[in-house]
């Protein structure tokens, strides 16, 4: 398959920093716990907390929509919880990609439930092509109109995710 240039490592550390800065500023004094979702937002996840000028606490959370398809099935698993106590404690959730938003609304039912004290959404990119469900992405990368994505985290059947760059794929 094809692919191309959409968002250089440069452009995207740059991003990561700002993102760190303002939710740094946003969470002076408090300890949230940022919980990565798994698999595609483990290098972003990894650069966000690295940047980050505040104590944290980290947790991932899996959940499963794709499979080999460019296109959500529609269905979520959560393949793996949150371990560590969320209730009443300030939680971000990171996210790679916002596209449908039906993963991402799913999580945040279930987050719901756990009672924590806030729930924010932080993620690389707000794609808007395809959005089924509302969704507020309080700390947004990038937002894009339309594409399937792929690099720094984003995959299609499981490649390309150790690519530095976030590329569109033909």
């Amino acid at each position: 398959m094809e692919k191309d240039l959409l968002i250089s490592r440069k452009s995207i550390q740059d991003r990561v920093k700002e993102l760190a800065a303002q939710i740094s500023s946003d969470y002076e004094g408090k300890e949230p716990i940022l919980i990565g979702i798994l698999n595609g937002a483990i290098f972003f996840f990894a650069d966000l907390v690295r940047e980050l000028s505040i104590p944290i606490k980290i947790d991932f959370i899996r959940a499963f929509s794709y499979g080999s398809a460019k296109t959500s099935s529609g269905t979520v698993r959560l393949t793996k919880e949150v371990e560590i106590p969320v209730q009443g404690k300030p939680v971000i959730l990171v996210e790679d990609i916002v596209d449908t938003g039906l993963t991402l609304k799913n999580i945040i039912k279930a987050m719901e439930l756990k009672s924590p004290e806030s729930l924010r959404i932080c993620s690389l990119i707000d794609k808007l092509e395809r959005r089924e469900a509302t969704v507020i992405v309080d700390y947004c990368g990038f937002q894009i109109d339309e594409g399937f994505l792929v690099g720094y985290g984003l995959d299609y059947d499981e490649k390309y995710r150790q690519l530095s760059e976030i590329y569109v794929l033909r």
